[in-house]
């Protein structure tokens, strides 16, 4: 135990670190924040979603040798052990992340996910000293939330409980899984707080709601926010399922990483522990809401057509980020109209509006 907290102590600039799924757009934007404050940077991915590759290509042009791609599958043990030789901090976002693809695919959901996690923590086990880990789980543990009251307002679901009206679900509420990406995702997270409490790994969870931002290739099933701006700006329909009045809490990468950084930083704190990642109620937003909002800023009239709900959709969720503040004292401070700007103005450079339109057709 002294040696992994000496660990934390020393400069961490001789030891490179971990990205696997280093190729997503959160992976993109953490690894720019640690290459600019001096760090090695591995990134670890297999590729496979479209418009990724321009991702790594513009790290790889403006970074050189500073940054290391493996092109591996997080269910290759063997590959991955290679990637993680020498890793000083992980950071893992490798998964599949459509529930829709889960409920079509649900052995390969489980394989990427829960297998992949449980490869990471016996190779993390297997170092002296082992690796800290950063593991992005998913609101979806907590279930589709059928049992939250909810009044229905014109543009949006409002519980009716106060608490969670103010402050949105904390990591009180129960676990739910609901979906095989839900059971997936949240086996990983279990295996996750596990680890740290039975072998002593430094590894935390951070249970993250809806993120976006430049470098996100965003298509219905994942990374909703960019694909409704990049529809706009190519003016093609939405497809809402549901009425459009299910809320979210969004939270600007910019936010995130900073997140992502502060638990790495007190990962031994923070061992064994969950929280829930988000914007929280001063970032929330209906899909309605949102509809309006990008119809404002693109002066565009944003055509929509609705169909029915899609299986395990919440009709509100927003997180509830205390915890976590309180231990670290995080809190995101872009707003919902400026991270939907920066984004717009990232699209309009021209960098994502091809690879989001290509993952969307």
């Amino acid at each position: 135990m002294t040696s992994a907290n000496s660990r934390h102590r020393t400069p961490p600039f001789h030891r490179p670190v971990l990205i696997t799924g280093g190729a997503g757009f959160i992976a993109t934007n953490l690894a720019q924040r640690l290459i600019d404050e001096g760090r090695e940077v591995v990134l670890f991915d297999n590729l496979s979603r479209p418009g990724v590759e321009r991702n790594v290509a513009w790290l790889q042009q403006r970074y050189g040798n500073k940054l290391t791609l493996c092109i591996g599958d997080i269910r290759d043990i063997n590959a991955l052990r290679r990637a993680a030789r020498g890793a000083r901090d992980i950071y893992h976002f490798a998964a599949q992340v459509a529930v829709t693809t889960s409920l079509t695919e649900p052995l390969e959901d489980f394989e990427v996910n829960a297998r992949g996690t449980l490869n990471l923590l016996e190779i993390a086990r297997e170092q002296s000293p082992s690796p800290s880990i950063v593991f992005t789980s998913t609101n979806k543990v907590y279930g589709s939330l059928g049992e939250l009251g909810l009044a229905e307002h014109p543009t949006r679901y409002v519980p009716v409980d106060d608490d969670v009206r103010q402050h949105g679900i904390s990591e009180r509420h129960a676990l739910a899984f609901h979906s095989p990406y839900g059971c997936s995702k949240g086996a990983a997270d279990q295996y996750v707080l596990d680890y740290a409490k039975t072998f002593g790994l430094h590894a935390v969870v951070l249970r993250m709601s809806c993120i976006y931002g430049p470098h996100q290739c965003g298509n219905e099933d994942q990374g909703w926010v960019a694909h409704f701006l990049a529809q706009a700006l190519a003016g093609r329909a939405l497809t809402i399922y549901g009425d459009g009045r299910q809320v979210r809490d969004v939270l600007f990468v910019s936010d995130l990483t900073e997140a992502l950084v502060m638990a790495q930083r007190d990962a031994a704190a923070l061992a064994g522990h969950a929280f829930n990642i988000g914007g929280g109620p001063g970032q929330s937003t209906s899909l309605l809401e949102l509809i309006d909002l990008v119809g404002r800023l693109t002066r565009r009239r944003v055509a929509c057509k609705f169909a029915k709900w899609r299986a395990a959709d919440q009709r509100f969720y927003v997180t509830d980020f205390r915890r976590f503040q309180q231990a670290t004292g995080w809190k995101p401070v872009v707003s919902l109209e400026n991270g939907v700007t920066e984004l717009l103005a990232w699209l309009h450079r021209g960098r994502g509006a091809l690879s989001a339109a290509t993952a969307a057709s």
